[in-house]
């Protein structure tokens, strides 16, 4: 099929991948490069990189609304367009150009976590299974007819970028299969029930509330890691706590109980993984030696 693929980050490059050794791809559309950076250069997104590598033609328009831009897009003579985590809304004119369609790959299980982080939210809300679903795309945000959906389960351990590079290839795997099926693949309406929106990470959402029971700050830890990172005070120094799981400990909220054994409102947390500002990601033990915690200290103040 002739292709239209449109991503940005990189959850998208492994579908990219896929539909390259299957497909003709006409185009790909990606944000346009980001300053980043100590020199704040223009940095190509992951996947206008990996087209490039591909020798792939990349196009990356600041808006598909005007008429010039449509004309483009329409130009392709594309069958299908696959939208997957792209950072631009497409015009009806968009939607409506090639011949099946605007398919979209969500890290969810629609109706469930429409929006922008579907992975950091399933793990914050204490969510025992998520996937992936192959979405006809609609005005709407994320209301479009389900194709296809694949399911993982969510396990005690995982963090938003372990989930997020299963969900990657389980994406891929997906859309191949869907193109396969297009032709007898029956468009399911997403139900008016159980929706929910998966709101961008808020900054304030990221610091951790030692007063909260362990279960839910081992969430908010886990589905902030590796980004934002959620985060604590050590004296006058923020740390981000990256991994951790729940122990069963008691005391004052914060307080450090053994080694990195940290007391909740109901129970603890023994952290696995912290940074320091500026620094690299360091198991626990390699912390500490670093910088001790005594037993009784009380951290996040």
């Amino acid at each position: 099929m002739r292709v239209v693929f449109m991503g940005t980050p990189e959850f998208s490059v492994p579908v990219l991948d896929a539909l390259a050794k299957h497909h003709e791809i006409v185009a790909v559309y990606s944000q346009p490069p980001r300053p980043a950076g100590r020199g704040k250069k223009d940095r190509p997104s992951p996947v206008q990189a990996r087209a490039q590598a591909l020798g792939l033609p990349v196009r990356y328009p600041i808006s598909l609304k005007t008429a010039e831009a449509q004309a483009e897009f329409t130009a392709l003579d594309a069958d299908i367009a696959m939208v997957v985590a792209y950072g631009l809304i497409l015009p009806q004119a968009v939607l409506d150009a090639p011949k099946y369609g605007c398919l979209n790959i969500h890290a969810s299980l629609l109706p469930r976590w429409r929006g922008a982080a579907p992975i950091h939210r399933a793990i914050m809300a204490g969510d025992t299974q998520t996937g992936i679903c192959i979405m006809q795309m609609e005005a709407g945000l994320d209301t479009g007819p389900v194709l296809l959906e694949k399911c993982t389960p969510i396990h005690s351990s995982d963090t938003t970028g372990v989930l997020h590079d299963r969900l990657s290839g389980l994406g891929a795997e997906a859309i191949i299969e869907a193109l396969q099926k297009l032709d007898v693949l029956t468009p399911v309406p997403q139900p008016n029930e159980g929706v929910t929106y998966a709101e961008k990470i808020d900054k304030a959402e990221a610091r951790i509330d030692w007063s909260r029971p362990a279960v839910e700050v081992d969430r908010l830890i886990r589905g902030l890691s590796p980004f934002p990172g959620a985060w604590t005070m050590l004296g006058t120094d923020r740390i981000k706590l990256l991994s951790s799981k729940v122990v069963d400990v008691s005391g004052t909220p914060g307080q450090v109980i053994d080694g990195f054994q940290i007391a909740c409102g109901e129970g603890g947390v023994k952290i696995l993984r912290a940074q320091r500002a500026g620094k690299s990601a360091q198991d626990a033990d390699d912390f500490i030696r670093g910088t001790p915690l005594p037993v009784g200290a009380v951290i996040g103040g």
